[in-house]
């Protein structure tokens, strides 16, 4: 029996008849979507839209990028091997070297890599689980506003409400402490949980590790100072705990570093991947850990899908084209000034302000309606972008790294344009517009 896709396409009905409610992106933008290229999405409406979602960065390098695709159609046409579970494969092989030499050695890194299952939970899970046999302990200090997940572990560790109430069940194992700034300027939230940790009636039990993300991207755009994460860091060795970095949404450049906290100065013992570690979109994740807590024995903590072999071709080219020099890195970090410019313009013009670092910013509207309408009115005009925050009040830039400049300028035009719409003003324009 055949299926006449050209009506199926146009007909989004199938999706209320046949689709899970839990579908959620989709509500915001409902359309079908049915190409893509760099920093566009094409429509079966008709039109084009410049993205500024990127998959929940997972797309730093845009859509389709031509080269990762003529590698992955390339190996698929030699029938390179699909899946392999964790058996030797020279997809494998590459993509390790490539890691090695492009991304450890130049950073005076040391790590294993274990490749878990194929989403950022499933690396969150390993991690926490080696830290509890690493050390003999069982309690995780996570950090408020903090996303690491939805499976049960990693639940435990985020802070969010609305997806906590979607285990139905009890989260235990995790003791809640302060981020960097949430209690305003004045309040040292590092100071707090050392004398916590400290005090024998605090309550808080010996930590197996602190889990923390240097760049909140779910929880805000609350970005934590070099100086605290430091800080956390000393603290996390002076318990005698591991220190876990969540890296999944604002690593791989995201920041303007490979790893968004490579210029802080720590050490972490567990680092978590995934989101653009494939370059192009695919399911790939992986636990970095230093190689004296490398002490699983063989399929302790295993998956049927870790290791994408597809994966690992994209990734393996995406290191190679954008990260070994420093030009793509470079460019990143003047983007993202780039981006602050425009944003802080943006707050300023309505007494609101600005979150986040490098290529992960937004701005704090206030509240989740004013959030949501501005989007609303973004994608209307051809910009898809999302909210974040504990109460969507953020609304979030993930442009592609790799946006053309018109193009990016282009899209914060129309951001622009729906905050004024939104919040009662009209953006001034220049005699060429």
């Amino acid at each position: 029996m055949s299926t006449d896709t050209t009506a199926v396409t146009a007909d989004k009905q199938v999706f209320e008849r046949v689709e899970s409610q839990v579908r959620s992106y989709c509500r915001a933008f409902p359309v079908v979507f049915t190409a893509a290229r760099g920093a566009t999405l094409s429509g079966a409406d008709g039109h084009s839209y410049t993205d500024f979602l990127a998959g929940c960065s997972s797309l730093n390098y845009g859509h389709n990028d031509p080269d990762m695709k003529a590698a992955l159609v390339d190996y698929i046409t030699a029938d390179g091997i699909t899946h392999g579970l964790d058996m030797f494969t020279d997809a494998k092989a590459q993509f390790l070297a490539a890691f090695e030499k492009l991304i450890l050695q130049p950073r005076g890194l040391d790590y294993r890599l274990q490749f878990t299952g194929p989403t950022g939970a499933n690396a969150v899970e390993a991690a926490i689980k080696l830290a509890r046999k690493v050390t003999g302990r069982h309690k995780i200090v996570a950090f408020t506003n903090g996303f690491h997940g939805v499976t049960m572990g990693a639940l435990a560790a985020t802070g969010n409400q609305g997806h906590r109430n979607g285990a139905s069940a009890p989260l235990n194992g995790v003791d809640r402490a302060a981020y960097d700034g949430y209690f305003g300027d004045g309040v040292d939230t590092a100071d707090q949980l050392d004398t916590l940790l400290s005090d024998g009636s605090s309550g808080y039990d010996a930590p197996a590790a602190f889990i923390v993300e240097p760049v909140q991207g779910e929880g805000g755009l609350n970005a934590a100072s070099a100086e605290w994460m430091r800080k956390i860091e000393k603290i996390a060795r002076k318990h005698g705990a591991l220190l876990i970095v969540d890296d999944i949404q604002a690593g791989c450049g995201r920041t303007g570093t490979f790893f968004s906290w490579e210029e802080f100065g720590i050490s972490p013992d567990i680092v978590t991947m995934a989101k653009s570690l494939s370059g192009m979109g695919l399911p790939f994740a992986m636990t970095l850990l230093k190689p004296e807590h490398d002490i699983w024995g063989p399929a302790e903590h295993n998956g049927t899908f870790r290791g994408n072999n597809h994966a690992f071709v994209t990734a393996r080219v995406a290191l190679e084209k954008f990260w070994a020099d420093k030009a793509f890195e470079t460019e990143v970090k003047r983007k993202g000034e780039h981006l602050k410019s425009r944003l802080e313009a943006i707050a300023e013009r309505h007494g609101l302000t600005l979150r986040g670092r490098g290529m992960m910013r937004g701005i704090n509207t206030g509240n989740g309606e004013t959030a949501s309408a501005i989007c609303k009115r973004c994608f209307d005009d051809g910009l898809i972008i999302e909210t974040s925050g504990a109460d969507d009040e953020i609304v979030k830039v993930l442009a592609p790294l790799t946006i053309d400049l018109d193009q990016f300028n282009a899209g914060l035009d129309i951001m622009e344009d729906a905050f004024e719409a939104v919040l009662g003003q009209e953006r001034p324009r220049n005699a060429a517009e």
